[in-house]
């Protein structure tokens, strides 16, 4: 089993960057994919990005490709989302996932361990 906790939300101006970090508990987080998922208020959960577990690879959705970049530690046992040029439609809250079922890395199905999530907000 896997348990998951976020840390790095906050208040951040449009513009602006934050860095999400999610610690893992467990000796096998080096078998588990990752991803970042976020839901904003009355909307559903969307896909973020993902790393693959050795790191090799990395998704993105649309929406954030060339300003969030993953990346993970397998030493440490934390995975990244560094959030750069941030706007006010990234304000959700960001939850990080592990994933070990087979499927595409941007469906939450696939994901059987998710964190407790961190707020973003981006102000305008």
């Amino acid at each position: 089993q896997v348990q998951l906790v976020e840390s790095g939300g906050g208040l951040v101006q449009a513009g602006g960057s934050l860095r999400l970090s999610c610690a893992a508990s467990g000796r096998t987080f080096s078998t588990y994919a990752m991803g970042w998922f976020r839901q904003a208020p009355g909307k559903e959960r969307e896909f973020v990005t993902a790393i693959s577990s050795s790191g090799g690879s990395t998704y993105y959705a649309d929406s954030v490709k060339g300003r969030f970049t993953i990346s993970r530690d397998n030493a440490k046992n934390t995975v990244t989302l560094q959030m750069n040029s941030l706007k006010p439609e990234d304000t959700a809250v960001y939850y990080c996932a592990a994933k070990s079922y087979i499927g595409s890395y941007s469906w939450s199905g696939t994901y059987n361990y998710w964190g407790q999530g961190t707020q973003v907000t981006v102000s305008s």
